[in-house]
């Protein structure tokens, strides 16, 4: 069972503190759907480059290996497809895995984003360059390994962000109404026919990981009686 990660910051210092064999270092954050691996990944990286005043840490998703709406369209059954998006087999794990080799071997690579808006990939959004020295990168299915996945190799360590199902799922279900100006009924049926399915399946990766690290919910200020 992999132990709690105390300070994320001070460990990715020390991978940034020793030459990368291969060029660069690679560490996954993995978690269920609304766990905070995005913001978390952002924040650390923002953190760290503001330390060293330089900006050796990049953070990215795998959401840009999305398969676009018109690939979705052509299979079997194009609404179900659709209405699964972004269950494992709605991505391009091979696509993500050639951009994970090439990000290893030290190169400036293009990754690609996703426009929520249009809901599809938006390619080289993002541009690595070769002064980057080590790489977040997160995503649901970085430890799965069915439907195609075999991206886990390339990472020299992963990151499960432990979040409690429903603390998850309550922060995905205001994602969605914030987002797409759902209702809270509309958010909460996304929620049973996709997204619980998914973190049913992300929730495999919490075993396999090296580290948990914790993205708890704010508490609400205390209240003091008069």
């Amino acid at each position: 069972m992999p132990a709690q990660l105390p300070d994320p910051v001070a460990h990715l210092r020390e991978w940034l503190s020793k030459p990368a064999p291969r060029g660069r270092w690679l560490i996954g954050l993995s978690g269920l759907p609304g766990s905070g691996k995005s913001t978390l990944a952002q924040r650390w990286a923002h953190v760290i480059n503001a330390q060293m005043g330089t900006e050796w840490v990049t953070a990215l998703s795998m959401d840009g290996f999305h398969l676009i709406r018109a690939a979705l369209a052509r299979f079997p059954d194009p609404q179900a497809a659709l209405a699964r998006r972004g269950a494992p087999w709605t991505f391009d794990p091979r696509a993500l895995r050639a951009h994970l080799v090439a990000l290893r071997a030290g190169a400036s690579v293009a990754w690609p984003g996703f426009e929520h808006a249009g809901g599809d990939p938006v390619p080289g959004a993002v541009s690595v360059d070769s002064e980057t020295r080590l790489a977040l990168v997160e995503g649901l299915y970085l430890l799965h390994d069915q439907n195609g996945w075999d991206v886990a190799s390339c990472f020299d360590e992963h990151w499960f962000v432990d979040v409690d199902r429903d603390t998850a799922m309550a922060r995905l279900e205001d994602r969605h109404m914030a987002a797409n100006q759902q209702s809270r009924a509309q958010a909460r049926a996304r929620l049973d026919s996709n997204d619980r399915l998914n973190a049913d399946i992300a929730a495999g990766a919490r075993a396999k990981a090296h580290w948990l690290v914790s993205n708890p919910a704010p508490q609400p200020p205390a209240t003091h009686a008069t």
